[in-house]
C-alpha cells in the first residue's frame, strides 16, 4: 500500500510540475529580438583630430559577428565558462544541483550555468535567486537552443555579457581594458578578459589586479587542459605581461567638460535616441591642446593648495586587524572614493611621525616619506583634533610625483577654468571647466558669474579710444572720492591694488601697470553708460555690466567664455566670432549629417575698427612686456604675446586673459561660494601661470607674428596715434588740474580751458 501511495504521490508531483513548467513555457518572453539582434549604438565624441573623448549610452558596446570574433576570444571563454557548450542541450543539471546545494549556505552562490544559460538569465531575466526564477531561467535556455544555432547563441553572449567598466560584449571591453580591437587580442590578453563574466567588479584588472591575474592563470590552464592552446604556448601566454588602461569616462585628452556640453547639446536636438542611433560627434577641441589645458589647470590649483593649511582625512574607519576583513573594509572605503584624475585616494594602515603607508585602488601598497609628507606634517602629530589627524583607517588623496615618489596632498577646494578658441574662426580648442568633472561637474567656463577685476579694463580704454584717448595721454593716479549721488548708492573711495598713488603717467603705463585711479579716471572722461554700450559689442550681457564707476575696476559679472570671445575681437583685427565646439555629426554608415560652416571674417562682422583694436594690441602687448604680466614673455621667449591680468578688490577672482594671434585664452581661480583668495592672490600670481603652462605646448611650433598697423594709424616718437586724433589734436591729459600745484607735477600740453572744452566736447 505505502508503495502504491508513493508511486502515486510522485506521479501526482511530476504531473504538477509538468503542467507548471507548461504554463511557465508559455509565459515565456518571445525571442525574436536575438535572431534580429541590434545593439544599441552609442553617441560618441571625438576632437578635431579624430582622438575618442567620450561613448555615451546606455551600452558601451561594439558589436562583432561571430565570424569575426577571434578563436583564441571564443576558446577562452569555452574553457573559462562553459568547455561543452557545443555538445550539450544548454543545461547542465549536475552544474545546477551543485550550484542548488551550494545555495543552501550561501545565498550569493551561482553557479551551474552554461553560456546558453547566462543568455537566458542576462537578457531576459531578473537577477533574483530563487527557485522560481530558476525554472524560467531552464525553460528560456530550452527556447533559446530550440530556435537558434549555437553560433547565434554564442554570438549574442559575446556582445551582450557585463564585463565591467561599463563595457558590454567583448569587442568593447578589448577597447576599455587594453586599447586595442578585439582581433588584436593575445591568448594572455583574451585569458584575462574570460574571467570577467564570472564576476566583473571581483576579476576586474583596473580595481582588483591581484584577483584578476589568478583568475587569468588559471583560465589559461583551462586552455590548455582543453587542448586550445599548447604547453609552450600556455607558458609563454602566464609570463607576457600585461598593459592594462586605467579606465575613464573620456581619453587621456581629459575633456569631461567638453564632452558633457556636446552630450547635452546632441539630446537636445536628438532626444534620447542620441544614446542609440550611433552618432559620431567631432569636435573643434584639439587632443593636444586639451590635455595641455587640463595639466595645466590641475598644476595651478593644487600648486595653490599645497599652500593652504591641510583639512585633514576626507574619512576616518577603524580598521580590523584580521587581514581578510581588513582588506575587504579598504575595499569598500575605496569604493566611496573615486580617484579624481591623478589625485588617487589612499586608505592609510600605518602611521608614523616620518612615514605613512596607505593602499590605493587598484591594491597597490604605497609609502610616503620625507618632502612628501610636507604638506601634513601636522596631521601626523598627536596635538591636533582627531578629525584632523591622519591615522590608520584614514582616507586620505595622494600624488605620484615625476621622480616616482609619492605625496599627500587634498581635493582643492578652490576651483578654476581656462577656455582657449582660434580668434580667426571662433573654435573652441579647449576647455577646462573645473579641477575635475568627478569632483564639481559645474563648468566654471561657461555658467560661472564672475566680476572679472582689471581683466574687464581694456573695453573702458577701447571705448576711450574712440573718445580722443591716446596710449600717450597724461593720466593723474591720484585719489578720488564719489559722493553717494555720484555712485547711485554709497560714497566710495577706490585704491589701488597696492594702496600707492604714483602722480601723472601715460595711459600706456597706466594699464601696464593696471593702476585703478587711471581706469577711472579713463572712465569719467567717457561716462559708465557710454562703456556699457561699447562693451555689449563684445558679447558682453547689459544687465551683467552695470553703468557705473565700478565698472573701471571689473564691478560686472562675465564667464571666462565671454572674456576669451571679448578679447578674441582685439586678437583678430576688430571682429566678432561666435565660439563654436561641434564641427560635424556623421551617422552609424558614416554619412555626414551636419557640417558647420566656416564663416570668413567680413566686414559685416565687424564691431571695432582695425585701428582700435591694433591700438589695444599695442598696451596690451606692454602689458606682457613690462607690466604685471612680464613673465609670459619672458618664459615663454616671444615677443607676440598680449593680454591683462584681474584681480577683484576683495581679491575673490584672479584673472588672466590673453592671446597670440592663432589663440586666445582665459583662466579664471577662484572659490565657487567666493571668498578671500589669500594676501598675496592675484591674477599674475594665480592665472598667469596656468596661461602659461597651456601656452607653452600650444605655442612651441608656431611662427612669431607681427603687429603690422592698419591704415589710419600714424607713429611719432614711438607711439601710435589714429591719424585725426594727433597730439595736436586729441586729449593730452586727465586730471592733471588736481595736482598742478604740486612740486614736478607735468604741465599739460594744452591749457586747462582748452583742455575742458575738449572733454566737453567728446562727452557729447
Amino acid at each position: 500500500g505505502l508503495f502504491w501511495l508513493a508511486s502515486g504521490l510522485g506521479l501526482a508531483g511530476v504531473f504538477v510540475l509538468s503542467i507548471a513548467f507548461a504554463m511557465a513555457y508559455h509565459k515565456l518572453p518571445e525571442i525574436d529580438a536575438y535572431t534580429t539582434y541590434q545593439p544599441k549604438l552609442p553617441l560618441r565624441v571625438f576632437s578635431q583630430d579624430k582622438v575618442l573623448l567620450a561613448t555615451f549610452g546606455e551600452e558601451k558596446r561594439e558589436f562583432i559577428p561571430i565570424q569575426a570574433v577571434p578563436q583564441v576570444m571564443i576558446h577562452a571563454v569555452l574553457a573559462a565558462e562553459d568547455a561543452n557548450f557545443f555538445e550539450h542541450s544548454g543545461v547542465d543539471f549536475k552544474g545546477i544541483a551543485r550550484a542548488i546545494y551550494a545555495n543552501f549556505g550561501r545565498a550569493k552562490s551561482q553557479g551551474g550555468s552554461t553560456i546558453s544559460m547566462q543568455v537566458a538569465r542576462n537578457m531576459y531575466l531578473s537577477s533574483e535567486k530563487t527557485y522560481i526564477r530558476k525554472i524560467y531561467e531552464i525553460l528560456l535556455t530550452y527556447k533559446l537552443e530550440y530556435s537558434l544555432t549555437k553560433a547565434q547563441i554564442l554570438e549574442v553572449y559575446m556582445n551582450h555579457i557585463y564585463l565591467g567598466q561599463r563595457a558590454y560584449g567583448f569587442g568593447a571591453a578589448a577597447q576599455t581594458y587594453f586599447g586595442k580591437p578585439l582581433s588584436s587580442l593575445s591568448i594572455a590578453e583574451a585569458a584575462m578578459l574570460a574571467g570577467l563574466p564570472k564576476a566583473p567588479s571581483a576579476y576586474n584588472p583596473v580595481r582588483n589586479p591581484k584577483r584578476a591575474r589568478a583568475r587569468q592563470l588559471y583560465i589559461i590552464g583551462r586552455m590548455e587542459a582543453n587542448g586550445y592552446v599548447t604547453q609552450s604556448q600556455a607558458k609563454q601566454a602566464k609570463a607576457e605581461t600585461l598593459a592594462i588602461r586605467q579606465s575613464r569616462s573620456s581619453s587621456e585628452a581629459y575633456a569631461d567638460f567638453v564632452t558633457e556640453m556636446v552630450r547635452a547639446s546632441i539630446t537636445e536636438q536628438y532626444g534620447e535616441d542620441a544614446y542609440t542611433r550611433g552618432l559620431d560627434v567631432y569636435t573643434t577641441i584639439r587632443a593636444s591642446e586639451q590635455q595641455a589645458a587640463y595639466a595645466a589647470l590641475r598644476k595651478g590649483l593644487l600648486a595653490y593648495e599645497n599652500q593652504q593649511a591641510y583639512r585633514g582625512p576626507e574619512k576616518n574607519i577603524n580598521l580590523p586587524q584580521d587581514p581578510q576583513a581588513q582588506a575587504n573594509a579598504i575595499d569598500e572605503l575605496l569604493d566611496t572614493a573615486h580617484d579624481h584624475g591623478d589625485l588617487l585616494a589612499a586608505v592609510v594602515t600605518k602611521v608614523s611621525k616620518n612615514q605613512v603607508t596607505a593602499v590605493i585602488q587598484n591594491g597597490q601598497v604605497i609609502q610616503v616619506s620625507g618632502k612628501g609628507l610636507d604638506a601634513v606634517k601636522t596631521a601626523l602629530t598627536k596635538g591636533v583634533p582627531q578629525a584632523q589627524r591622519i591615522q590608520q583607517g584614514s582616507l586620505i588623496r595622494v600624488l605620484e610625483k615625476s621622480d616616482g615618489n609619492w605625496q599627500i596632498t587634498q581635493t582643492p577646494g578652490v576651483e578654476g577654468a581656462l577656455v582657449s578658441m582660434d580668434p580667426r574662426t571662433g573654435q573652441v580648442r579647449a576647455l577646462a571647466g573645473g579641477f575635475d568633472f568627478g569632483k564639481n561637474q559645474f563648468n566654471h567656463a561657461t555658467q560661472a558669474w564672475r566680476q572679472p577685476g582689471s581683466s574687464f579694463k581694456p573695453f573702458i580704454y577701447s571705448a576711450a579710444f574712440e573718445k580722443g584717448l591716446t596710449p600717450s595721454t597724461i593720466i593723474n593716479d591720484a585719489p578720488l572720492f564719489f559722493t553717494a549721488e555720484e555712485t547711485g548708492g554709497q560714497p566710495w573711495e577706490p585704491k589701488n591694488y597696492d594702496n600707492k598713488f604714483d602722480g601723472p603717467m601715460s595711459a600706456r603705463r597706466g594699464l601696464a601697470r593696471s593702476k585703478n585711479l587711471v581706469s577711472i579716471r579713463v572712465l569719467k572722461l567717457i561716462t559708465p553708460e557710454v562703456a556699457q554700450k561699447w562693451a555689449l559689442r563684445f558679447g558682453f550681457e547689459e544687465d551683467k555690466i552695470p553703468p557705473y564707476y565700478t565698472i573701471a575696476l571689473g564691478a560686472g559679472t562675465v564667464t571666462p567664455m565671454q572674456m576669451v570671445t571679448a578679447y578674441s575681437v582685439f586678437a583678430n583685427g576688430g571682429y566678432k566670432v561666435a565660439p563654436s565646439l561641434i564641427d560635424e555629426i556623421r551617422d552609424q554608415r558614416g554619412r555626414v549629417i551636419f557640417k558647420a560652416q566656416a564663416t570668413p571674417l567680413s566686414e559685416s562682422r565687424r564691431i571695432i575698427s582695425a585701428r582700435n583694436a591694433f591700438m589695444m594690441s599695442s598696451m596690451l602687448k606692454e602689458i606682457t612686456r613690462s607690466g604685471t604680466a612680464r613673465r609670459a614673455s619672458r618664459e615663454l621667449d616671444r615677443s607676440d604675446l598680449f593680454g591683462k591680468t584681474g584681480t577683484t578688490n576683495d581679491a575673490q577672482d584672479a584673472w588672466f586673459v590673453g592671446y597670440q594671434p592663432t589663440r586666445v585664452a582665459a583662466v579664471w581661480v577662484g572659490y565657487d561660494n567666493p571668498r578671500n583668495l589669500g594676501e598675496y592672490a592675484t591674477g599674475s600670481g594665480l592665472a598667469l601661470p596656468i596661461w602659461i603652462d597651456y601656452m607653452a605646448p600650444t605655442l612651441k611650433d608656431v611662427p612669431q607674428a607681427s603687429l603690422v598697423p592698419p591704415p589710419g594709424m600714424v607713429s611719432e616718437g614711438g607711439e601710435w596715434y589714429y591719424q585725426e586724433f594727433t597730439p595736436g589734436n586729441g586729449i593730452d591729459s586727465i586730471g592733471l588740474d588736481e595736482v598742478a600745484t604740486l612740486p614736478g607735477a607735468i604741465t599739460p600740453a594744452v591749457d586747462q580751458s582748452e583742455r575742458k572744452d575738449i572733454l566737453q566736447m567728446f562727452r557729447e
